[in-house]
């Protein structure tokens, strides 16, 4: 399954549901691509890895605050689920879809 194309992303978090756009490519086992969050700031991920149909990535964000979130998800035809890592403040579910 490709991870390949835009996603959809909503984080489901303590400050309610965060819309996220990611653009993903994969080649071979490294991911790449980027970000746009709700403020509008594009960020490049760093750290992306494909393993069959799992992935994973980071983001460095600066709002509300610094920190370096850690996704990891399972594609599944056009849908992308899985959890991030929001620094100390725990980890929460996610869902994408391609779009």
């Amino acid at each position: 399954m490709t991870v390949d194309g835009k996603w959809n992303i909503t984080v489901n978090s303590p400050m309610g549901a965060q819309k996220s756009e990611l653009t993903l490519k994969a080649d071979g086992a490294t991911l790449t691509g980027s970000g746009t969050g709700p403020g509008g700031a594009s960020n490049a991920i760093t750290d992306g890895k494909v393993d069959g149909n799992n992935v994973s990535w980071k983001v460095a964000v600066t709002a509300p605050l610094p920190m370096t979130l850690e996704f990891a998800g399972t594609v599944a035809g056009d849908s992308l689920n899985g959890n991030v890592k929001a620094g100390n403040f725990g980890s929460f579910p996610f869902t994408g879809t391609r779009g």
